[in-house]
């Protein structure tokens, strides 16, 4: 690494990587001098980012090991489903100090829902013992594509009310409104990403962290994926990446879906669609969390169905498997269990060729419901604390303005 781009932040991040832990390491590692090693590591214990721990001796005094302190701050995460949402407190780790879950109607728009979110951010911290000032971002799943660059919310079919509108600003004003302003700018800042892209991420650093194509499908309501490439999500070019519920079928055109267009995957194979299929057979059923307690429960229709489900969406994952070549295809959601993973398995490895699978894993869920939180979580502490990122905290934090 060349000095000029040994910056602290580059230091924090072979810390955090575990790419180099000690002061000797550092030095190795970029080619800078002692000394400078030593003034940058000031600036990060400055900040409270570093913490120092005795290293494992070779003969001789330890070495002083050098780790990321995940306590100096903590993140603000809520997952917002159809009917319900989850809140919670993470410290940097991804470690739940308070959570909170309760019901939210997403249909009931954007003001509503996110003013009951900051609502019940005051309480979660007051439960964790954290002051306000020490939130560093807020984390927030939803079930709908994201753009990313404006964490604007671009035409969910299962969202109305939430097309562009500026989730960001609405949830800084309703914290300023409801947990009050903290020291510096007030709101700390706020990252929105789609559900299932969140729930990839964090399923893909916590138990597959050297696959370099990750795939994750979430069913649920709807049918959506998250894919992981290289160790980063792949959004595409708007936040559209993924949205294979909107996949069109080619034998179902009577199927009528929430965007309104007919034949697509999630109108045929989603949450929603088995439980209209179970309630229309005279067993009540009003959503994907309904189907998933029938299937708990052994209901053998619900089971078929979910099976089925499982075949349809397995149609579509055939070319999705072969043209990424992803080493794990993980399905997460309400509909996630043995019957849909086996209609699933029967598709993929019937109609995709031999070397396609022959190191596929075709898994489900490690995190279950607990995915979209610390996913959210990630993506706020692995953007802030980025190397130009940390770079410009830092340089913010030497003025004394904590904005950055």
């Amino acid at each position: 690494m060349a000095g000029n781009q040994a910056s602290a932040g580059h230091l924090l991040q072979l810390i955090r990587s575990g790419e180099a832990t000690t002061r000797g390491e550092l030095q190795q590692a970029t080619g800078l001098s002692r000394s400078t090693v030593g003034h940058r590591l000031d600036q990060l214990f400055g900040a409270g980012w570093l913490r120092g721990a005795t290293g494992t001796s070779t003969g001789g005094r330890p070495s002083a090991r050098l780790e990321f302190d995940p306590a100096h701050a903590v993140v603000l995460v809520a997952d917002l489903e159809t009917r319900h949402a989850r809140a919670a407190v993470l410290d940097l780790a991804g470690t739940v100090l308070a959570e909170h879950t309760g019901d939210l109607v997403i249909a009931d728009g954007p003001d509503r829902v996110l003013d009951q979110l900051a609502r019940w951010f005051g309480p979660l911290l007051a439960e964790a013992a954290v002051p306000a000032e020490k939130v560093c971002g807020i984390g927030l799943s939803v079930p709908g594509p994201v753009e990313w660059d404006t964490a604007q919310i671009v035409q969910p079919p299962i969202m109305p009310g939430w097309d562009r509108f500026p989730v960001r600003e609405r949830l800084r004003d309703a914290w300023l409104e409801h947990v009050g302003p903290a020291p510096g700018p007030g709101a700390p800042p706020v990252f929105v990403d789609n559900d299932a892209n969140l729930m990839a991420l964090a399923e893909q650093r916590a138990g597959h962290p050297r696959c370099d194509a990750f795939v994750l499908i979430k069913a649920a309501t709807g049918i959506g994926a998250g894919v992981v490439v290289g160790g980063e999500i792949y959004r595409g070019i708007d936040g559209g990446a993924g949205d294979i519920g909107h996949i069109r079928l080619h034998d179902r055109p009577d199927a009528l879906c929430m965007c309104g267009s007919y034949g697509c995957l999630a109108a045929v194979a989603s949450g929603r669609s088995i439980a209209e299929q179970l309630t229309a057979i005279g067993i009540p059923t009003a959503s994907g969390s309904d189907v998933r307690a029938h299937l708990a429960a052994g209901e053998p229709h619900a089971i078929r169905l979910a099976r089925e489900a499982g075949q349809r969406v397995g149609e579509v994952l055939v070319t999705v498997v072969t043209l990424l070549n992803p080493g794990v295809l993980m399905l997460a959601g309400d509909l996630a269990g043995t019957p849909f993973l086996t209609g699933v398995r029967e598709l993929i490895y019937q109609r995709a060729m031999p070397r396609t699978t022959a190191r596929l894993q075709v898994v489900t869920s490690e995190l279950g419901d607990k995915a979209a939180l610390a996913g959210a979580g990630v993506m706020v502490v692995e953007h802030l604390y980025a190397p130009d990122r940390a770079d410009a905290r830092l340089t913010a934090l030497a003025r004394g303005d904590d904005s950055a």
